[in-house]
C-alpha cells in the first residue's frame, strides 16, 4: 500500500500512481484505466483493455481459413 497525494490539475484533481503499480498493471502513457469506488475509503483501478477485448471478440467471430490459405494484398486489390 502506498500513500499518494491528491493534486490540482487544471479544473480537476489528479493522483500520481506509484511506479510499482504502473509496472504491475503494465500501464504506459495514454492508456485508459477504470477507476471505481468500492466503498467510501477504497477505490479500485483496472487497466481498460477495451481495444484488446474488441480484437478478441473479432477473432472469435472469424471463420476458419481453408487449408493452405495465404493472404495476398496485391491479389486482393486487383481491379
Amino acid at each position: 500500500m502506498s500513500n499518494v497525494q491528491v493534486s490540482k490539475w487544471g479544473n480537476s484533481l489528479a493522483v500520481r500512481l506509484p511506479k510499482k503499480l504502473v509496472e504491475d498493471l503494465g500501464l504506459v502513457e495514454g492508456d485508459n484505466i477504470n477507476v471505481v469506488s468500492a466503498d467510501v475509503e477504497t477505490i479500485v483501478i483496472a487497466k481498460d483493455d477495451g481495444q484488446g477485448d474488441f480484437i478478441r471478440r473479432l477473432r472469435e467471430l472469424q471463420k476458419p481459413r481453408p487449408e493452405g490459405f495465404v493472404w495476398n494484398r496485391e491479389d486482393a486489390n486487383k481491379r
